[in-house]
């Protein structure tokens, strides 16, 4: 089961969180875009735009921060952060 938890911060509080399961056969970097889509209806939100220091630190720590520069609109919160808890095996 892929899992990805998505949570929003302000003032290092956390305001909301999600966690978004998805059980399909689909490939991995899908179903993060479609986990993330989920994330953005669910909290209101445009989608976020995918900066290169998002995607290394995805890669890296299966985790990622969407600050005020990665929304097209203003939030009202200092970032958006996903993580993965549990992939596919």
């Amino acid at each position: 089961m892929f899992r990805l938890w998505a949570k929003t911060f302000k003032n290092n509080h956390m305001l909301r969180d999600t966690v978004i399961c998805d059980g399909s056969s689909d490939t991995r970097t899908h179903k993060i875009f479609h986990a993330l889509d989920e994330v953005c209806s669910q909290f209101d939100l445009g989608r976020p735009l995918w900066l290169d220091s998002n995607v290394r630190e995805f890669q890296k720590h299966a985790k990622a921060r969407f600050y005020k520069d990665s929304f097209i609109e203003q939030i009202e919160f200092d970032y958006l952060e996903i993580q993965m808890l549990e992939e596919d095996d």
